[in-house]
């Protein structure tokens, strides 16, 4: 599939906030693939939108310390499991746990099955810090939703860690899980 930009999307049913991160991606020069699919909230269900991306979509945990005094976007590979002690110990935090919906609405504009690296675009106030499984850094691409579980990207993962997150002023913490 070739990249796709905003332009080519003007019959998509894209939702205001999927089209922010496109027009963001495209004014950043950063070429992505899209497709647009049912509500995809849970990994097992982008199994499908795996074969229409032609890429695997990587798990996204919007984590909180147990106090609430820091945020984290785990990116980590979908067949992975989060356990929570592993996780804090790597990241050097206080136990985590699921952040509230409501936070990730604040803070990332978004909602739970919906989030991505993507979101961060909307973090104006530096709030959540990036920790990435180290193994989705070995991939080509990361596929991932526009912070709408209703469309999928696909983007260079050089494309994600030479260019997105250095606009965002983001300096991710890698981990191996």
């Amino acid at each position: 599939m070739p990249p796709r930009s905003i332009r080519d999307m003007n019959n998509t049913n894209l939702s205001r906030t999927a089209a922010e991160i496109c027009a963001y991606l495209e004014n950043a020069e950063i070429e992505f693939s899209l497709v647009t699919h049912a509500p995809a909230f849970t990994i097992e269900e982008c199994a499908e939108v795996e074969n229409l991306i032609g890429g695997r979509i990587c798990k996204n945990l919007f984590l909180q310390t147990t106090t609430g005094s820091a945020y984290y976007l785990l990116m980590l590979d979908g067949s992975k499991k989060f356990v929570t002690k592993d996780v804090s110990k790597k990241l050097g935090s206080s136990r985590l746990s699921f952040a509230p919906p409501e936070a990730m609405r604040d803070m990332l504009n978004t909602s739970p099955g919906s989030l991505s690296v993507t979101s961060l675009v909307f973090d104006k106030e530096k709030r959540v810090a990036l920790a990435i499984d180290a193994d989705i850094l070995k991939e080509e691409y990361i596929c991932c939703h526009p912070s709408d579980n209703t469309a999928t990207l696909k983007i260079k993962t050089s494309d994600v860690t030479k260019k997105l997150l250095p606009m965002l002023g983001i300096e991710p913490k890698i981990i191996n899980i």
